[in-house]
């Protein structure tokens, strides 16, 4: 699954094919939430060596009389057998509130959000877990479309932090 940034289209098309859970209140809002699960080809892919990627789902809380995206996890867990023959299990969750939405150019973007990283180590036999958890407050100040030369593949970082002069 590639998620870039919050394009809203984007972001309707990776649910397109979701399983609805349900409903959860969001804050204020009353939400529906749908799930997405990569297939188990795509996630074999990213397997590589002594890392075998067994899951990866995202779910979607999308506000009931907007529509837009409130809430998204994504959630990873990769099995990874040490040269010892251990075992150890990585979960990877990130967990983003996203809010401020405004028209730019016709489309809702969002400009704000809050997201919290969480890493949980687990080994099959022993008793050692260890979990890590990093939090992210962002802000967007300014969005445009079809910038020309611009790809997927590149990032224009805002001027006051990238001077391209000698």
């Amino acid at each position: 699954m590639v998620f870039q940034g919050l394009d809203p289209k984007c972001t309707a098309n990776l649910f397109a094919k979701a399983q609805c859970l349900g409903e959860k209140t969001i804050g204020e809002d009353d939400c529906f939430v749908l799930k997405v699960a990569a297939d188990r080809e795509a996630v074999m892919e990213r397997s590589e060596g002594p890392a075998e990627v067994l899951r990866h789902v995202l779910y979607g809380y999308f506000c009931q009389k907007s529509g837009l995206l409130m809430y998204l996890e994504d959630s990873h867990l990769t099995r990874v057998q040490t040269p010892e023959n251990e075992t150890i299990y990585w979960e990877t969750t990130i967990g983003s509130s996203i809010g401020d939405y405004r028209d730019v150019d016709g489309v809702l973007i969002a400009h704000q959000g809050r997201s919290i990283a969480t890493v949980f180590r687990f080994e099959e036999v022993s008793v050692q877990h260890s979990r890590t958890r990093m939090e992210e407050v962002w802000r967007i100040d300014d969005v445009v479309f079809n910038v020309p030369g611009l790809s997927m593949d590149y990032f224009i970082p805002p001027a006051d932090i990238f001077d391209a002069s000698p």
